[in-house]
């Protein structure tokens, strides 16, 4: 390229490469590569709006660990995609309508056109998720993208359906599930949050007994008492004990159950149940054979056997409940201050009423699914199938998908143990329509039936199901599909994507979904495929906005959009800057843009140094003779940094430490390659070894700054020799192949020489701070032994080097060994007597602030945070570690 400008501006060129890069191919995978696949299904982004800051961290990630698999010599998928986000679409989209005017979009427009409409809106949406995506820089296969509503998605989605129903996996039944009645519908556990609220808690008089609830209003039916079977108190009743009971709407005759699920410490230890509207209340009906009777609608307010309550609201209803049973001097007393968990929907925040609805489930317990059981335990010999929840325990206790970092398996273990049958109806109308059809006493699941009086399933799929066939769904060949005669296993069987690249190497995600999408990969693709979805799950945590709140759709001023971001710095800035900022196993990381202001900063430093190559004449710079072919000692040195660089970085990227391998770069770029080796350079060295240094530098920094590196390769990859075997460098550094790490056994002692040269010029650069010396002054100093570099010495420490120390010159002490002497015309006692005076200055305030840090973590320990009293402790030990310097240096006055 031609003369570069003083300031490298992002906004140049980086969209310009990133076109280049497609029209080249250089994202597209090949199935029929005989390299070693390493693949990642992108996890797709819901398509309800914009990306978030979080969105471009997680896609930053994967694109490091793409594109350095790509350069490693894997033949790399990074296969992108979105997802149709059911009951989040649906009402984000019903909610603009409703704005426009239109109060029941459902009753105006019908099924069929809602569905349209969404469909446009989903459409519009994901193009505008895609131009995100490709801003910052993602080399994902965009001739492979996936939408899990497509058509190709809804034949494998109605196969799955079909062969779950076969193995009788899929059942339809009358269960206690999560109802939101203002979605109207059903959501999953794991989509239900809890909500602590104050609330009272009412005690009342039931026949003998005395029962507590938080829910007056559900307690129309209860005509069962429970209690433990083992408590003391209740020992004089038996299972089956009948009672007459005053209760709100007159006398109930009441049963006595024995159950182990009353907990005897809780109120009295004895409760009435309701089967319809409780879990548990559910669970202890099914177990006993108990009726039950519903209590409220499905659009939450009161049913007829609540009386003259019917109609109302439980908000309207519950004071008058307890004012009646108040009346009927049945109210015991009431605990204002009970702490209630209230269960909430997570889309939309409605409260959840527990419902018995007639609904398709997943059975997580029978035993259906062949696979390959440890060989060391009993059942192995036996062979035999195991449940979805066995297998799904099984692949990560035996580490055939690994959960990083580890942490993690508790938490996942904690759910999947207590794992319940999996409600996978939704009463909405956007997603999977079940594929099942009903006339009269016939049912068919799969294809629609031919012939007339057939009606489908008014219910969707949770949309979790579709998403759980992510990894091996979009791996199969959409023209397959097309043939209604192929089974699952015949597709996956003949798609050449899925016989390369699954299982995918890695999944990386946040935390916060490991339960909803991640458990239900690994059960949903183990069933269907036989293989596990991914080996690795890297887990990582949220990024919040600088007050360490959760950006949120809802909340628009929490959300940072990246756009925004790249805009000011640059896409490398934000990539670079994001993972700069990322500690493995970290659960939350605040957002910071100084820390994209930086990552500009180094784009422009590499940028400059780019500047300086360009221009850097190579030496002896005398007429007819060509560079020396000997290196120096910088040279040997800055090679082997090279090499030890390039070494580290390899191992942390394939321990996904990626902030350490960007922390790395940084470290070898900015200190040791611009600071020192190019200001020695510019008095003599190799220019070929700092143009060759500088190129596998670059391909270093590739997966992390792609649109900078890829743009400066031009002008150096023919200075590249890493890994080519003796063949030319790719026209694009996205191509090259990995440098290799040779580190030298040569280099010891150019190492310790130039740890000597560094703590020379360090010495002398402190004590010019130290007496204040002008800038412009030269000072003389003498080196005990020889010094290296004596050229670049005197040019960097503004010095000239002489043999004999002179009378009355201040001594050096230097860490390698030995004491330098400096003078300086302006080192005067006066310098010598002023800078005392700072440094006893600085003393006495870092003095006096080490005391009060004692004296606050004096107070502090055993009440405040961890977090605040680390941060303390650092300061004071920073405080400590300054006042040791400080005494070295003040003994150094002479």
């Amino acid at each position: 390229m031609g003369a570069r400008s003083k300031q490298y501006n992002p906004a140049d060129h980086e969209e310009a490469v990133y076109r280049r890069w497609e029209a080249d191919g250089a994202f597209t995978a090949n199935a029929a590569s005989e390299k070693p696949p390493f693949a990642i299904s992108m996890p797709p982004p819901n398509a309800t709006g914009r990306l978030h800051i979080g969105h471009a961290a997680r896609m930053t990630v994967q694109d490091v660990l793409i594109r350095a698999a790509r350069m490693q010599g894997y033949e790399a998928l990074w296969l992108p995609g979105t997802d149709h986000a059911a009951i989040a679409t649906e009402s984000v989209v019903i909610r603009r309508l409703q704005q426009e005017g239109i109060t029941d979009p459902r009753q105006e427009f019908g099924r069929e056109k809602l569905v349209t409409i969404i469909a446009q809106y989903v459409e519009d949406s994901r193009s505008i998720i895609k131009s995100q995506i490709r801003r910052i820089g993602a080399s994902c296969d965009w001739s492979r993208e996936r939408y899990t509503m497509e058509p190709a998605m809804n034949q494998v989605v109605r196969r799955m359906f079909s062969r779950m129903y076969r193995d009788g996996l899929i059942y339809r039944g009358m269960r206690i599930v999560n109802w939101d009645p203002v979605l109207q519908t059903t959501v999953s556990d794991d989509e239900v949050e809890r909500v602590e609220e104050e609330t009272p808690f009412y005690y009342f008089q039931y026949g003998p007994f005395v029962i507590g609830t938080a829910r007056p209003e559900t307690k129309f039916g209860d005509k069962y008492v429970v209690m433990h079977p083992d408590d003391e108190r209740y020992s004089h009743y038996s299972h089956g004990d009948t009672f007459t009971a005053e209760w709100i709407n007159g006398p109930v005759t009441a049963t006595v159950i024995k159950d182990n699920a009353v907990d005897p410490t809780f109120g009295t230890g004895v409760m009435t149940i309701t089967p319809w509207h409780d879990q548990i209340d559910f669970e202890i009906a099914e177990r006993h054979g108990l009726d039950k009777e519903q209590i409220i609608g499905f659009d939450g307010k009161l049913l007829d056997i609540a009386g003259e309550f019917a109609g109302q609201t439980i908000a309207e209803a519950r004071t008058k409940i307890v004012d009646k049973l108040k009346s009927k001097e049945l109210l015991v007393r009431v605990d204002e201050s009970y702490l209630h968990s209230k269960a909430v929907n997570s889309r939309g925040k409605g409260t959840i009423e527990p419902q018995i609805k007639l609904q398709w489930f997943i059975d997580v317990n029978k035993p259906a699914v062949s696979w390959p059981l440890n060989s060391n335990s009993a059942k192995s010999a036996q062979g035999g199938k195991k449940s979805l929840k066995e297998i799904m325990q099984q692949v990560v206790r035996d580490k055939e998908v690994r959960l990083l970092p580890d942490r993690y398996e508790k938490l996942y273990f904690h759910w999947v143990d207590n794992l319940r049958d999996w409600c996978i109806s939704r009463q909405i109308w956007w997603g999977h329509r079940i594929p099942v059809w009903y006339r009269d006493d016939e049912i068919q699941v799969g294809e629609e039936p031919a012939g007339d009086g057939w009606e489908q399933d008014p219910d969707t799929l949770d949309t979790w199901f579709s998403s759980g066939l992510w990894t091996f769904s979009t791996l199969i060949d959409r023209r397959l599909t097309e043939d209604a005669a192929l089974s699952l296993s015949e597709l996956l069987k003949n798609s050449p994507d899925f016989q390369k690249f699954h299982p995918t190497a890695v999944l990386e995600t946040a935390y916060d979904i490991l339960f909803f999408w991640v458990a239900r990969m690994i059960m949903m693709t183990v069933y269907a495929t036989g293989q596990i979805p991914f080996k690795q799950v890297l887990l990582h945590g949220l990024i919040t906005g600088s007050t360490g709140k959760k950006m949120s759709k809802s909340d628009p001023n929490s959300v940072i959009d990246p756009l925004a971001q790249i805009e000011r710095h640059g896409a490398d800035a934000l990539r670079f800057g994001l993972i700069y900022q990322l500690n493995y196993g970290s659960q939350a990381v605040k957002f910071d843009e100084e820390a994209v202001t930086a990552a500009r900063n180094f784009a422009n430093k590499i940028w400059n140094i780019a500047r300086l190559l360009d221009n850097l004449q190579p030496w002896p710079l005398k007429e007819g003779e060509g560079e020396s072919a000997t290196p120096t000692i910088a040279d040997v040195w800055i090679a082997d940094e090279l090499a030890r660089t390039a070494e580290q970085v390899t191992v942390d990227i394939k321990k996904f430490r990626l902030g350490d391998a960007a922390h790395t770069i940084h470290t070898f770029l900015w200190n040791q390659y611009a600071d020192w080796y190019l200001e020695i350079l510019k008095t003599g060295g190799s220019t070929a070894t700092a143009r060759r240094v500088f190129a596998d530098t670059l391909a270093l920094l590739h997966p992390f700054m792609p649109h900078l590196t890829e743009l400066l390769w031009e002008d150096f990859r023919q200075d590249y020799s890493s890994g080519l075997r003796g063949g030319e460098a790719p026209v694009l550094l996205i191509n090259a192949p990995w440098p290799e790490a040779s580190v030298s056994a040569d280099a010891a002692a150019a190492h310790r020489a130039m740890e000597r040269f560094k703590d020379i010029i360090t010495a002398v650069r402190s004590a010019r701070t130290l007496f204040a010396i002008p800038p412009a002054e030269t000072v003389r100093v003498h080196i005990p032994g020889s010094c290296p570099l004596p050229a670049a010495a005197a040019a960097l420490g503004r010095a000239q080097i002489i043999e004999k120390a002179e009378d009355g010159m201040q001594p050096l002490p230097l860490n390698t060994g030995g004491i330098a002497m400096l003078a300086a015309p302006s080192l005067t006692a006066a310098a010598r007597a002023a800078a005392a005076a700072r440094l006893d200055a600085e003393a006495a305030a870092l003095q006096e602030r080490a005391g009060q840090i004692a004296v606050q973590l004096k107070r502090m320990r055993g009440k405040a945070p961890a977090g605040v009293i680390s941060e303390k402790e650092q300061i004071a030990a920073d405080a400590a570690r300054r006042l040791e310097e400080i005494a070295a240096s003040r003994r150094l006055l002479v």
